[in-house]
């Protein structure tokens, strides 16, 4: 027996927003928590603990010296871009004893930001690299943290040897707009890439 949709059910059916599964990715202590708790709308899932003496010698804190937890499985928050738009945001561990559940997070993910610090940019590498070898479209985020020596985002294109396509940009993960506008960039690189998956996103929605 065929089962038939009302009109009501139709219209629900046809309103639903598009989901769209996006990593924050980076190195340890470089603002992947902050970022997802500055722009999810829902109180944000985080999977932090205290550092523990068996990370001595085994997590860099250098430049982060005053870091004293770290996310151990995944952040995860929820953003809406209008009523058709929603992004799940996946934050990855940075050590790389816990980049065994990297697999299991890029699984439908439509792209990746690489948060950058330049005070550890050498820890955007494996960052950089695992989203190149997987084809995941991807944008680097330099976040400005107090005090860090400043460089033009040539230098940090340059220095993270990314290809000419790959979009980089300043941030500031503690603010709301700036790193709405990150996932804003993100998608719109992804749309070029695609050819224009969907023809608007909103700019500074």
């Amino acid at each position: 027996m065929d089962y038939e949709h009302s009109d009501g059910e139709q219209d629900r059916a046809t309103t639903l927003p598009t989901a769209i599964k996006i990593l924050i990715a980076g190195g340890f202590g470089v603002g992947k928590t902050t970022l997802v708790g500055a722009v999810s709308e829902t109180r944000p899932l985080q999977t932090e603990e205290v550092l523990s003496e068996q990370g001595i010698g085994i997590d860099d804190l250098a430049g982060v010296e005053s870091k004293s937890t770290t996310t151990v499985a995944m952040d995860f928050g929820r953003i809406s871009f209008g009523e058709d738009l929603v992004l799940y945001l996946f934050g990855t561990p940075g050590q790389d004893r816990f980049w065994f559940v990297w697999d299991e997070l890029a699984l439908g993910a439509l792209g990746a930001v690489v948060l950058a610090d330049t005070r550890r940019l050498a820890d955007c590498f494996p960052s950089v690299d695992y989203f190149e070898r997987q084809g995941l479209p991807f944008v680097v985020a330099v976040n400005c943290f107090a005090g860090a020596r400043q460089h033009s985002l040539e230098e940090v294109q340059l220095a993270l040897n990314l290809d000419p396509g790959v979009p980089v940009m300043l941030c500031d993960a503690r603010e709301r707009e700036s790193s709405k506008e990150v996932l804003i960039t993100l998608l719109q690189h992804v749309m070029k890439g695609r050819g224009s998956v969907r023809e608007t996103v909103p700019a500074g929605s």
